[in-house]
């Protein structure tokens, strides 16, 4: 009990203390290991407890990875830009980083490439959890980001395989049958209903297919999770498999932090190895701005994903701990101070492109690139920003009054399935700045913003506002501290959520009562 305690409480203040700075809580989780794993042997926590936590701390990575793959299409990864970005920066960096290794800190040849290689990788649990935070997984430059993890990660199982000897075995052959195993998945998940039967159903898939089994073939568990999730991808129930997860992985997460803090206490060489790289990782986030500029990717779309992979990655621990043991509180340092780098910066990301976009553009090819924005929305009477549930919802509705409409929305695969659907939807992003710049606001009479985002309809209303739109811009809103947000950016109407979800239930109530309320076909065509 001793290690519930402490953990969950120091956890909680660290976490609390670096939120009240402006700093996310996973940077005051890393900081509660590193004081618990000092103080450990003072307040009496044995050494087997400690690995429990590890344990815990694998499953959360597991977790976290499996539910990126439910947001990951596969065509999305093997694209130029991901595979030859990933590639081009990787053999820079180790390259750059390997000389510095050994003419400074290790003077055995085979090591220096080897930490160099550990510290070329970015942060898959940073990564994602920041871009899942912002909502941000399904966009352009988050799908191009976590692809490019998914090329890291596959590249740090070759460094496992061939510095340590470790290979597939023969059970690995049994992937040919992954299709057969794809069909199970999807049968399985449409038995089991709802609720607990859903989510256990789901970490067997993350941890003991995904984790166990990809383990018992000689191969990566991490990799096995991410594919796991990637195989229900396209699963009708995705969006509701990983809500259901939502709050055991951010439990298991922090054990996670916790645990890196854990690995070790740092020494002074090490402080003075992982500020040395903490310094040189804005060179590391430059060079990739630099390389996905070059595959044609928009200045806009390189800057966020260079931002998303400004860190030093667990899968660097991961090599260190196969076959640089010496090296993990190093290596385990390293990643602290990117995190307490990165975390901020990518907090105000489209701020910050924002103030540098000029000098940036200058860097940006003339050539055209998927993600470029549509600027002509036809005759559509009728804006839409966000094509989820609630944007559906009031498509439909403002179709079934006659009215034009169009709506927008920054997943390509959303937009997609609206088109096979006969719906006048477009790729674009609220928080592009290009997009404003070539819109033609005039026929448009009203805007909806319907984005989960609080950021996007804040920077949508700001932006319709900025570019001369006079009629009325109405959003929704989950919070009022966010509906004040949105009305002081612009917006004319604002609605809170819950509270209108409610009005409505008591309207359809006193209507019920008085034998006039409308039928549930009259309520879905509305809703």
């Amino acid at each position: 009990m001793m290690l519930e305690v402490v953990c969950l409480s120091v956890a909680l203040m660290f976490g609390l203390g670096v939120r009240y700075i402006g700093l996310p809580p996973l940077v005051g989780f890393l900081g509660a290991g590193f004081a618990i794993n000092y103080f450990g042997d003072t307040i009496g926590i044995p050494k087997s407890m400690v690995d429990v936590l590890q344990h815990l701390a694998h499953l959360g990575v597991l977790m976290l990875l499996f539910t990126v793959g439910l947001k990951l299409k596969f065509k999305q990864v093997f694209k130029s830009e991901v595979v030859g970005g990933a590639l081009v920066h990787f053999a820079v960096v180790v390259c750059s980083f390997a000389p510095l290794v050994y003419f400074f800190f290790e003077r055995d040849l085979n090591t220096a490439v080897l930490i160099a290689i550990s510290l070329a990788f970015s942060s898959t649990v940073l990564a994602a959890k920041l871009l899942e935070t912002k909502r941000e997984l399904s966009l352009f430059h988050g799908r191009t980001t976590i692809g490019i993890l998914v090329i890291q990660d596959l590249i740090a199982l070759g460094v496992l395989a061939i510095w340590s000897g470790k290979i597939p075995n023969i059970w690995a052959l049994s992937l040919l049958a992954l299709p057969l195993l794809r069909m199970a998945m999807f049968k399985l998940i449409d038995m089991v209903g709802h609720g607990e039967l859903l989510v256990l159903t789901s970490m067997i898939f993350a941890i003991v297919i995904g984790g166990s089994g990809f383990e018992a073939m000689g191969l990566s568990s991490e990799i096995g999770a991410l594919l796991m999730g990637a195989l229900l991808a396209n699963h009708d129930r995705a969006s509701e498999i990983s809500q259901s997860l939502l709050s055991v992985k951010e439990l298991f997460l922090v054990c996670f932090f916790l645990g890196i803090g854990m690995s070790g206490l740092p020494t002074w060489n090490a402080v003075i190895f992982a500020a040395v790289f903490a310094v040189l990782l804005p060179l590391k986030t430059i060079l990739f701005f630099f390389v996905l500029v070059r595959f044609k990717l928009r200045s806009r779309t390189a800057f966020l994903s260079a931002l998303s992979l400004s860190s030093y990655s667990e899968f660097g621990l991961i090599v260190a701990a196969a076959v640089l043991p010496q090296y993990v509180v190093p290596i385990a340092l390293c990643m602290t101070f990117s995190y307490i780098i990165s975390a901020p910066l990518n907090r105000f990301a489209h701020d910050l492109f924002q103030k540098w976009e000029c000098p940036l553009n200058k860097f940006q090819l003339d050539s055209v690139h998927p993600d470029e924005q549509p600027k002509d929305l036809g005759d559509a009477e009728i804006l839409i920003f966000g094509m989820g549930r609630t944007g559906s919802a009031a498509y439909r509705f403002m179709e079934s009054e006659g009215l034009s409409t169009v709506g927008l929305d920054a997943d390509m695969y959303k937009t997609d399935w609206h088109a096979t659907q006969g719906r006048n939807v477009l790729f674009a992003d609220a928080e592009d700045s290009n997009f404003w710049r070539g819109i033609d606001l005039t026929k448009i009479k009203a805007t909806i913003l319907a984005m989960d985002d609080i950021e996007a309809k804040t920077i949508a209303a700001r932006m319709l506002k900025k570019y001369g739109f006079q009629g009325p811009i109405i959003s929704h809103a989950l919070h009022e501290d966010h509906q004040l947000r949105i009305r002081e950016a612009g917006a004319s109407h604002t609605y809170l959520t819950m509270s209108q979800a409610g009005i409505g239930l008591a309207e359809c109530t006193l209507l019920a009562l008085k034998g006039n309320a409308p039928t549930t076909d009259n309520i879905d065509k509305a809703g």
